[in-house]
């Protein structure tokens, strides 16, 4: 049954505000919207870096203790990819030209996901409707999993803080073997109705998984064999899996970000589109210039979300900009001060959401 996507009610004078003030940021900004140099550098480092630990992975490592320091390495080289280049590049922020947005976006499509369909999975319906049940699709990680009180609940949530991070390693692997074929056979994502690929753009989908399938399983099992290619590639995607899902939980499925039910099809949303943003999102770390550059400015998901074709470039400057504009109007700027705080609020709102209680909670708020 197709979905119906909620309506918003109409924009506010926080919404306005927030745009006149970020615009005038950027018309004094010392650097372009994109981030210039800056991208392109850190994107040759990055890539060097997995090119590097793959081929030493596959050319020069011949006892495990070479491989496995390897394989971690290459699985935050891989996400750092994910981070900084096709998720940039995905919002068309990457490069000041579509076509330089449209090449760093397909690095999705080499790395095994597709570009085509994390247009809408992601642009769409999660950054059109995060945290509201049965829309967005992040909040849909599988029957073991109970991200929102407006999911069904089941007994062995109750457990899901603990075995969650082990989900979180199969995450890239089922990625690759099952979301996106699904997705683009059936034409949905999340009971939404998605367009399925056609001409180029299906050429660029089958082009993309058999690109990776050739650096990730031929190469390696024609040089290692196919037992040690199934164990180092499930080391690597399962650490890449873990990362890049706890960098994108922190910002939402955690204590402080408020969870929404699908309104029926005569309602709208509860908020405007900017405060919906601001009731879901949460930073995280924002001091940790490391992380900052790492994560593509991923722990600035509030600025992310309000300004998604921003470059993370400008991210903490942009920050201090929204900080000041919601407290002008006494909405809430949430965030958690160090990466450790993130972690542990996650952890409680999995522990939470694993309890009856919040079976309850839910069934009050609908």
């Amino acid at each position: 049954m197709q979905r119906t996507l909620p309506k918003y009610p109409p924009h506010g004078a926080l919404r306005n505000e927030l745009k006149a003030a970020v615009q005038a940021y950027l018309d004094g900004a010392p650097h372009d919207s994109p981030g210039g140099w800056r991208i392109f550098r850190k994107s040759l480092v990055i890539g060097g870096i997995a090119v590097g630990s793959y081929l030493l992975l596959l050319l020069v490592a011949t006892a495990w203790w070479q491989a496995i320091p390897l394989s971690v390495v290459l699985a935050f080289a891989l996400a750092g990819i994910g981070f900084n280049i096709m998720h940039d590049g995905g919002h068309g922020s990457y490069a000041s030209h579509r076509a330089g947005n449209r090449m760093a976006a397909m690095t999705l499509d080499i790395l095994g996901g597709s570009s085509y369909v994390w247009r809408f999975k992601h642009n769409f319906l999660h950054h059109s409707y995060p945290n509201v049940a049965g829309v967005d699709d992040d909040l849909e990680a599988g029957a073991l999993l109970r991200l929102s009180p407006h999911q069904p609940r089941m007994r062995i949530h109750r457990f899901q803080h603990w075995y969650a991070w082990l989900l979180y390693g199969a995450l890239a692997v089922k990625w690759h073997v099952v979301d996106d074929y699904r997705d683009v056979i059936t034409g949905r994502v999340a009971g939404h109705r998605m367009p399925r690929p056609r001409g180029w753009d299906l050429v660029q989908f089958l082009a993309g998984k058999l690109i990776f399938i050739s650096w990730a399983f031929v190469i390696p099992i024609w040089i290692h064999g196919v037992w040690l290619t199934l164990a180092f590639y499930l080391l690597c995607f399962g650490m890449m899996g873990v990362i890049m899902a706890a960098v994108f939980q922190l910002a939402h499925c955690v204590e402080g970000a408020d969870q929404f039910d699908c309104p029926e099809s005569t309602e709208r949303l509860e908020h405007d589109w900017a405060e919906q943003q601001l009731a879901t999102t949460v930073n995280f770390a924002r001091g940790s210039r490391l992380l900052t550059w790492y994560l593509g400015g991923l722990n600035y998901q509030v600025e992310h979300h309000l300004f998604p074709k921003i470059s993370h470039v400008h991210y903490p400057a942009v920050a201090e900009v929204v900080r000041e504009v919601c407290l002008r109007h006494h909405v809430a700027y949430r965030e958690h001060v160090t990466l450790w705080d993130a972690l542990t609020a996650h952890a409680r709102h999995l522990r939470d959401m694993g309890h009856a209680s919040a079976v309850a909670a839910s069934a009050a708020a609908a």
